[in-house]
């Protein structure tokens, strides 16, 4: 077989976030490799230097996930534009640090609506495109938090295991129309994620210093010193879209991997610990069925 069949065809993305980042360093790697790409973001003007070099294979579009009418024009542009998408990236989000008692109503909503609703509608108004296409991938990053609950980020956490319940459940509704789902799940990453994209709940209390307060100071120190590189990150999400068996589930960075072990860990020595009054909730002439291991 010849190097030209070995060639992955070029892709239309469309991915959301893509003034700094992950969004930006994924959105520069896919024009780089020569694919097409929707950029999105509420300011389109800074997407300017991103997509003036390619003329042919960029469009920029303004895009707030949490404006319907936002999410269906982006879509409609890149149909318009390039005819097809290939890749969705759901990136579009911030951190909030607070513990959940913190929180107002307000801030409750407005997270969620950005986090979390604004990737449903944007997956809910690309899958009808997909399915006709006959084929699409949807990206969605998600965060180690997504797996592994932190104190101090109680929305946070809440809105990507959200995420994450969502995509594995799409994931197996949408196998059958050749349509892919991955989940990105970083560890810290050297973006501007600890600075500009992080936020704080605005009614701090007093006996949540050492906990909510604690970890914001964390994230602040961090800031620039996180071991990831988003550079390393757009290319192995790219890896995982052209792969023949894409992963649903992508940790990135070894602080990732150690924690979702970690994770795993717990999960099996407290389901072996109550594991007798996990069994004895079934009818009694279905516990010897139950029990295994």
């Amino acid at each position: 077989m010849n190097a030209d069949n070995n060639r992955v065809a070029p892709k239309v993305w469309l991915i959301t976030g893509c003034s700094t980042g992950f969004g930006r360093a994924l959105a520069e790697a896919v024009l780089k490799k020569g694919d097409s790409l929707l950029a999105t973001a509420r300011q389109p003007e800074q997407l300017r230097a991103l997509i003036e070099p390619y003329p042919e294979t960029a469009k920029a579009v303004r895009l707030d996930v949490t404006v319907a009418q936002d999410i269906q024009t982006a879509v409609d542009a890149a149909i318009a534009t390039f005819g097809r998408i290939d890749v969705l990236v759901n990136n579009a989000g911030h951190g909030l640090i607070a513990a959940l008692e913190e929180v107002s109503d307000v801030e409750m909503h407005q997270f969620f609506a950005t986090n979390f609703f604004g990737a449903l509608r944007l997956m809910r108004s690309v899958l009808p495109v997909m399915r006709q296409q006959g084929s699409g991938h949807i990206v969605n990053i998600s965060s180690t938090a997504g797996l592994v609950g932190f104190a101090g980020s109680s929305l946070y956490c809440g809105a990507k295991f959200a995420l994450e319940g969502a995509s594995e459940a799409l994931a197996k509704e949408v196998e059958s129309f050749g349509i892919k789902v991955t989940l990105i799940e970083p560890g810290a990453f050297r973006t501007d994620f600890n600075g500009r994209s992080l936020a704080a709940a605005k009614q701090a209390i007093d006996a949540y210093t050492t906990v909510s307060g604690a970890s914001l100071q964390w994230f602040k120190q961090m800031d620039g010193q996180q071991p990831g590189n988003p550079a390393q990150a757009a290319q192995a999400i790219i890896q995982a879209v052209e792969s023949p068996h894409p992963p649903t589930r992508l940790a990135l960075g070894t602080d990732a991997m150690n924690l979702i072990q970690e994770k795993l860990a717990w999960l099996k020595t407290e389901l072996a610990v109550w594991q007798q009054v996990t069994v004895s909730t079934d009818y009694a002439d279905r516990n010897n069925e139950a029990i295994v291991g």
